[in-house]
């Protein structure tokens, strides 16, 4: 992927000097650059806006190392800057060796999220790279992103997560290679990251993570920050995590999985069911016709019966003779 970005560079003199390519323009404040393409002008000042007003970030010292970001007019030029290694369903990447986010322009799709979270998201991998030393575990890496960025509706894929009945909750160390196996499986993944990022920082009421980052700085290694920081172990941390989640989550996925499972038996069974109403409806109207036309042919035959006995009979008037001496 370092490849693909090394196009954007030049070494001059010893150093890296950005390359603006013909037609680009670039917009600075502070210590941020947008170099955009013209139809991407009104979102690229808009970006820049955002990184400016809010150059902080939880937990860590603010950051006066200079950012690029890097807004692509279209596709083919966005999969050319990230590189072929880079997932399909990305819409922004963060390269902290280069100081470089690279986004998709105005002519994003919606899965491309509103690119000032988006934006927020990607500085977020930066700042964290540029206050810690060593490796930074994936899962809290995409976790702290998400949760300085304020992406609170991850957790919605949580309430509905059909993985997270039948296949249960990953631990921390699966979750890593779940951003790269598929959209679905990495929406999942980022959930799950950002919901164990939240867990960590609610541990301290007060401070948050800035002593887990402290203690991370001078101990140069998330594990015995950890242990410093919350006097638990990662093994101690997962456990009570995963309990968290469980309890918080695994009787919403329960209820509204069995709610679709519902909607699903609506669907599959109303034809049934309707058409067994419709015969039920139509064997009713037939027996109504026929009790009436039984109704009818008794009054029918009432009628004839009354009728035929009020028929007039032979009598002698007056002046008539009787036929019987």
């Amino acid at each position: 992927m370092r490849c693909a970005i090394c196009c954007l560079f030049a070494t001059v003199g010893g150093g890296a000097q950005e390359v603006v390519p013909t037609g680009a323009s670039v917009l600075r404040e502070g210590q941020f650059s947008v170099l955009y393409f013209p139809a991407e002008a009104r979102l690229a000042r808009a970006l820049l806006a955002a990184a400016v007003s809010r150059d902080s970030f939880p937990g860590l010292p603010k950051q006066s190392e200079p950012v690029r970001i890097h807004l692509a007019p279209d596709d083919e030029t966005f999969r050319e800057w990230v590189g072929v290694e880079a997932p399909d369903w990305g819409g922004a990447f963060a390269f902290p060796g280069e100081r470089l986010i690279v986004m998709q322009g105005r002519n994003a799709g919606a899965s491309a999220g509103d690119p000032l979270v988006t934006l927020r998201h990607e500085l977020a991998h930066l700042a964290l790279s540029a206050a810690v030393p060593g490796d930074v575990p994936r899962w809290f890496d995409e976790g702290y992103a998400s949760y300085a960025a304020g992406e609170w509706g991850r957790e919605e894929i949580l309430v509905t997560s059909v993985g997270l009945i039948w296949r249960g909750i990953p631990t921390l160390a699966g979750l890593d290679s779940g951003f790269y196996v598929g959209a679905s499986r990495a929406e999942r993944s980022y959930a799950f990251a950002y919901r164990a990022v939240a867990e960590l920082a609610s541990l301290d009421r007060e401070r948050g993570l800035a002593l887990l980052f402290g203690y991370w700085e001078a101990e140069g290694a998330f594990e015995p920050a950890l242990r410093l920081a919350y006097g638990m172990t990662s093994a101690d941390f997962e456990r009570h995590w995963r309990t968290r989640v469980r309890r918080q989550y695994g009787a919403l996925a329960l209820a509204a999985n069995l709610s679709v499972f519902a909607v699903l038996l609506v669907f599959l069974l109303g034809p049934l069911w309707w058409k067994r109403r419709s015969r039920q409806t139509e064997r009713l109207a037939r027996m109504r016709r026929a009790d009436a036309e039984q109704e009818n042919r008794e009054r029918d035959s009432a009628l004839a019966a009354l009728l035929g006995e009020a028929s007039p009979h032979r009598t002698e008037g007056p002046g008539q003779r009787s036929d019987v001496d």
